[in-house]
């Protein structure tokens, strides 16, 4: 499955894993309230090559988290990625940031539904079933008592906003599972093995982040 580098710096938690046939051989993170991925990334990623005793040329691919969530944590992220891949000749991968948040939630029922913030009472979000399997398109959601009506069954919540989500989701079918806050390079690690096995890459030259809303400095 090959030597891969995985970057995901969609939400707080900087987060670089290497990856050796699907398995993490190094990892580094950290997340902190305000967001550190520019001074932070580089840093890291040299260091998970380091402790594996790895080379830079030695990487097969480069995977990258492509959002939806922070602008600034998705530009810095993929520039990163892209920038790597140009110079290594070598592909690019991206994995969706919710899909990431659904492979670290074990359910045996209903459904997982990733919440990402996306300031005041509004979030990133879709629906995947007990199997990971995406039900729903992702969209930009203000959170209120209704929004999962259309789901009837069990919904386990996941994500970084799981506070602000608990004061409108108040149904007994819902429940909040909080020991998983922020989409991690660590859980990418799989989902990017399998996309690299079947070659599912990006083009470089003109791949960009799932940003999904326009940036706006005010927000």
């Amino acid at each position: 499955m090959g030597l891969l580098l995985c970057l995901e710096t969609a939400t707080r938690n900087c987060s670089v894993a290497l990856v050796r046939n699907g398995h993490v051989i190094a990892l580094r993170e950290h997340a902190e309230e305000g967001y550190t991925h520019a001074e932070k990334l580089h840093v890291f990623i040299e260091e998970v090559l380091q402790e594996a005793s790895v080379l830079v040329s030695e990487l097969d691919a480069i995977a990258v988290s492509k959002g939806p969530g922070s602008y600034t944590g998705l530009r810095i992220g993929v520039s990163a990625a892209k920038g790597l891949c140009y110079a290594l000749q070598i592909p690019l991968i991206s994995v969706s940031t919710l899909q990431i948040l659904a492979h670290a939630t074990p359910v045996n029922e209903g459904y997982i539904i990733p919440l990402i913030d996306a300031r005041r009472m509004e979030v990133y979000t879709a629906v995947f079933d007990a199997y990971e399997k995406p039900l729903s398109a992702v969209e930009a959601m203000i959170l209120s008592e209704t929004s999962f009506d259309a789901w009837p069954g069990p919904c386990t919540f996941v994500g970084d906003c799981l506070p602000k989500a608990k004061t409108v989701l108040t149904q007994s079918r819902f429940q909040f599972l909080e020991t998983i806050t922020f989409p991690s390079a660590q859980t990418m690690a799989e989902l990017a093995a399998t996309l690299y096995q079947e070659k599912q890459f990006e083009d470089v030259a003109y791949f960009e982040p799932f940003y999904l809303k326009n940036f706006m400095v005010n927000s």
